[in-house]
């Protein structure tokens, strides 16, 4: 499985507005976070899930999403592909990062706060969890 995005969407009257991502399948999900990155540190880098799914979705701010396919949990090549995902409050969406990846997430404003969706249970995260220093990959600057 490969890394997607599912797209939602906005509706707004009178009365107010609707973020809505109606494709999303909560059938899967265990458990959810928010992650809030301090202005000091706005990368939060390197995990790796070797049977998590991990589901993002932006609240509030904008994040870049990082993300890489692991080939060796032990000793993965330096050279592997940062792919990238920009989310924000203003695009609603979701973006699916299927287990066997390990990513990073950038804050891009300050106070920005991202929604984690995740597939495992919490008694199983100890056999899941690979970390590898913030600086293991370099994220290209754009």
């Amino acid at each position: 499985m490969k890394p997607k995005v599912i797209q939602g969407g906005n509706f707004a009257d009178h009365r107010g507005s609707i973020t809505f991502v109606n494709d999303f399948d909560f059938s899967d999900i265990e458990r959810f976070y928010i992650i809030s990155n301090s202005k000091e540190n706005p990368l939060r880098a390197w995990q790796g899930h070797k049977l998590d799914a991990k589901n993002f979705y932006c609240l509030t701010g904008s994040f870049k999403v990082h993300f890489i396919k692991i080939d060796n949990w032990e000793n993965p090549s330096k050279d592997l592909i940062i792919e990238t995902i920009l989310v924000s409050e203003f695009d609603s969406k979701i973006v699916h990062i299927p287990a066997g990846y390990a990513n990073a997430i950038e804050s891009l404003e300050e106070n920005s706060k991202l929604m984690s969706f995740s597939t495992l249970p919490l008694t199983n995260v100890s056999e899941d969890d690979v970390r590898y220093p913030a600086d293991y990959w370099s994220i290209p600057n754009e």
